[in-house]
């Protein structure tokens, strides 16, 4: 419904939205959440047969989106390690891969993904949900954030922004549910027992994905930062964007993280 606009990208596929959710037998806090939990069932699966995947977590839980036109190989992939159900008219039905098998053909094996460049910002951000019923109590504040805030410098002799104070703000709303990301500044401007954190009331650092803007074709991406994080029980809560990917992992970690990242970088090359 939005009009036309020189000023407005649009990516040229449809992609569809797959939720992963735990069957409950797994105690809690036994292994690492959000994006790695998920690394070696979901993530490094679909990347090994050339899956392009968007990834959004949010503070109740978090969100694969993959092309329509790729689901065959979707479901193929991870039918033997799932149940996968399909939403038709608010009822979930189970769907198989012989559901989807028609011209199916497997993918072949291709070179290694492309490893990118990694950098980790100086920001400390928070994450963050608030009740449907108090978001007009901060309606103006949001707006304020995410159209008038100023952005970092623009760095003229390296073309980029200034990564010691990145500016990101992430606001989305799913079937009611509120999840807010911003960093540890701009949450002062917010009254304080609006916005609900984990009792923890732990802070995170990001780490930024690319260069230079990805695109949607290339596969790998995620796995390039969730398979390591995995192997090393680390958390981390991670959102794809237009232009860069971004995880973001507890403050206390960052050190760890970066350290495991220059390694595959070093092993990749």
């Amino acid at each position: 419904e939005l009009p036309p606009s020189e000023f407005m990208q649009v990516a040229d596929s449809t992609w569809l939205v797959l939720s992963v959710v735990s069957n409950g037998r797994e105690p809690p806090g036994c292994q690492a959440t959000g994006v790695t939990k998920i690394a070696r069932s979901v993530i490094a699966p679909l990347a090994e047969h050339h899956v392009s995947v968007l990834m959004l977590s949010t503070y109740q839980t978090d969100f694969i989106l993959v092309r329509e036109r790729d689901l065959p190989v979707v479901i193929h992939t991870l039918a033997g390690e799932f149940d996968i159900y399909k939403e038709e008219s608010g009822e979930c039905v189970p769907v198989t891969s012989d559901d989807v098998s028609n011209g199916f053909l497997k993918p072949k094996p291709s070179a290694s993904p492309m490893l990118h460049p990694v950098q980790s910002p100086q920001t400390r951000f928070c994450v963050l949900t608030v009740a449907p019923d108090t978001l007009p109590a901060i309606a103006t504040m949001l707006i304020d954030v995410l159209f008038y805030s100023h952005s970092p410098p623009w760095d003229a002799a390296t073309g980029s922004q200034d990564l010691d104070s990145i500016t990101f703000f992430s606001f989305s709303l799913i079937e009611g549910y509120i999840s807010i990301v911003m960093d540890a500044e701009t949450q002062k401007r917010f009254p304080s027992d609006l916005l609900l954190t984990s009792s923890t009331g732990e802070l995170w650092r990001m780490v930024r994905i690319g260069g230079q803007p990805l695109g949607f074709d290339e596969c790998g991406i995620v796995a390039q930062i969730a398979e390591p994080l995995a192997a090393a029980d680390i958390s981390a809560y991670y959102i794809s964007t237009f232009n860069f990917d971004h995880a973001l992992v507890p403050e206390e970690g960052i050190a760890e993280v970066i350290q495991l990242l220059q390694q595959r970088q070093e092993s990749g090359r």
